[in-house]
């Protein structure tokens, strides 16, 4: 169930190009700078290849070379791709005042997440004040079946895909509270189907609560939802339920209106 389309009997691929982009994604928020022999390390391509792609990549402008240390990282054209595709995604624009409406109203951290293949990505996010500098950042990847707004989604899907997805798709451990039992998963999701939106208990982040209402669209089947995290040690599930969770429904469900 991946997002990309098959490799296998296609003319059309190219695959100089797809091990250029396999070189660019060998960056992650920790590799932010490497020499050509972890480029080689990370990607499993020999140190030849490796050594005429970021050459290419650096002439073209979308590596930047220490000139003392020789090592490589992402240039500043890597925003100019993201500035372009926050104006290609509809939803971004549509989303955007009603989470700035929803911060201000509850004043916690939001965030728009999008399904991106078996994972979501934030798009958007809205930090507090008390916010660490990792929750700031868009385009963080998590397993969608670890979080609650993966499984605020999958909540809209039909019966047999929810299933599909439950048995496939990758979970990934990030705290001793993070559930990996996938019953528990499943049951999580049609508590989430029958609700109207998720919640998890330091899944990602210890303490930190997870709350996140689908955005669905015409066909009632969601790729987005709206999340916010709040602190464990100032929720209690009664207020989660009372004050925040009829918020985020609120705001999901005007967005696509």
């Amino acid at each position: 169930m991946s997002d990309r389309p098959a490799k296998k009997q296609n003319t059309l691929f190219v695959g100089a190009l797809a091990k250029g982009l396999k070189l660019l994604r060998a960056f992650d928020e920790t590799h932010t700078d490497l020499s050509l022999g972890d480029l080689a390390s990370r990607t499993g391509l020999d140190k030849s290849a490796v050594q005429r792609l970021a050459n290419t990549l650096h002439v073209e402008g979308m590596l930047v070379k220490d000139p003392a240390t020789r090592r490589y990282r992402p240039s500043h054209q890597w925003l100019e791709m993201a500035y372009a595709y926050y104006w290609s995604d509809p939803l971004i624009g549509r989303a955007m005042p009603k989470l700035i409406e929803l911060s201000r109203d509850i004043g916690e951290t939001v965030n728009l997440a999008e399904l991106s293949g078996e994972h979501i990505i934030y798009a958007l996010r809205l930090p507090t004040q008390r916010t660490h500098f990792a929750a700031t950042i868009a385009g963080r990847r998590l397993p969608a079946l670890s979080t609650s707004a993966g499984r605020a989604m999958l909540a809209t899907w039909r019966p047999e895909d929810r299933e599909a997805a439950v048995r496939d798709w990758p979970i990934a451990s990030f705290t001793p509270a993070t559930t990996r039992d996938r019953g528990t998963i499943r049951d999580l999701i049609e508590d989430a189907a029958v609700r109207g939106y998720a919640i998890s208990r330091s899944e990602v982040i210890l303490n930190e609560v997870g709350v996140a209402a689908p955005i669905v669209a015409p066909d009632g089947r969601a790729a987005a939802a709206i999340h916010v995290s709040v602190s464990g040690h100032s929720y209690d599930l009664d207020r989660i339920n009372r004050d925040i969770a009829p918020a985020i429904q609120d705001a999901a469900n005007t967005i696509l209106a």
